[in-house]
C-alpha cells in the first residue's frame, strides 16, 4: 500500500494544502493520504496556535468530500513536541511492511532539511515528497548530500500547481478583516468566523 503522510500545523488548513495533497496522491498513485496535524510543532515554538480541536475540526470538515484523505492523530496523541522522524517511526510500526510511506512537505523545506530533528532517521522510514512552491523550485543537492548522505535517493520531486497561499496569510486577512472567500473551503471558512478564531480580539482565548 503507497500511503502520503502529510504533517502540518494547519492553523488553519487551506485550498493550498488540499491540492499539494491530491496532486500527489494522482502522480504517486497513493491509495490514501494522511494528514497528521502537529500536536506542538517544535520548529513553531514558542509562536501561538490554535488549540488541536480547533484545528482538527476544520482538517475534518476540509477532507470530507475526498474518499481518499483520512486523518491521523498520532502526533495530537504525543505530549511532547511534534517531530517528523516520531511521526514517520509510529506510521511505519502501524502500517508494517504492508505500507510504503512517502512524506510530502515542499521544497523550501527540504532545504531545511539538515536542521531537522534526526534527518538521517527520516529517510530510512520511507521516502519524502517534495512540491515546488513559488520561487523555491531547485534544490542545492550537493550541499543537501552532503549533510545527508545519499539523501537524494530518498526525494522524489514533483512539480504541480503552484498555489501560493499560507495559513499566516489566512490568519492575517482574517485578522484585518478580510476575505478568505476560495482560499481555504467553504465549511472552514464558516467554522472561522463562527468560532471567531484569528480575530484580534479573539487570540487570548486561541
Amino acid at each position: 500500500m503507497e500511503i502520503g503522510i502529510y504533517g502540518g500545523t494547519f492553523d488553519p488548513i487551506h485550498m493550498g494544502h488540499l491540492i499539494v495533497a491530491e496532486e500527489a496522491r494522482q502522480r504517486l498513485k497513493f491509495e490514501k493520504v494522511l494528514f497528521t496535524p502537529a500536536g506542538l510543532p517544535w520548529m513553531k515554538w514558542p509562536q501561538t496556535i490554535s488549540s488541536p480541536q480547533h484545528r482538527l475540526e476544520m482538517l475534518k470538515l476540509a477532507i470530507a468530500s475526498n474518499p481518499f484523505f483520512h486523518i491521523s492523530t498520532v502526533d495530537l496523541e504525543n505530549p511532547g513536541p511534534s517531530f517528523t522522524v516520531e511521526t514517520m517511526k509510529a506510521l511505519k510500526k502501524e502500517y508494517g511492511d504492508s505500507g510504503n510511506l512517502y512524506f510530502i512537505l515542499g521544497v523550501d523545506s527540504i532545504r531545511e532539511l539538515p536542521k531537522w530533528h534526526e534527518p538521517h532517521k527520516i529517510i530510512s522510514y520511507g521516502k519524502l515528497v517534495a512540491m515546488a512552491r513559488p520561487g523555491c523550485e531547485e534544490l542545492d543537492w550537493e550541499s543537501l548530500e552532503e549533510a545527508i548522505p545519499r539523501a537524494k535517493d530518498h526525494i522524489i520531486l514533483i512539480k504541480g500547481p503552484l498555489i501560493d497561499i499560507s495559513s499566516t496569510e489566512v490568519r492575517r486577512r482574517v485578522a484585518e478583516g478580510i476575505s478568505i472567500r476560495y482560499m481555504v473551503p467553504e465549511a472552514v471558512e464558516n467554522y472561522i468566523r463562527t468560532n471567531s478564531l484569528y480575530r484580534k480580539q479573539a487570540r487570548g482565548q486561541r
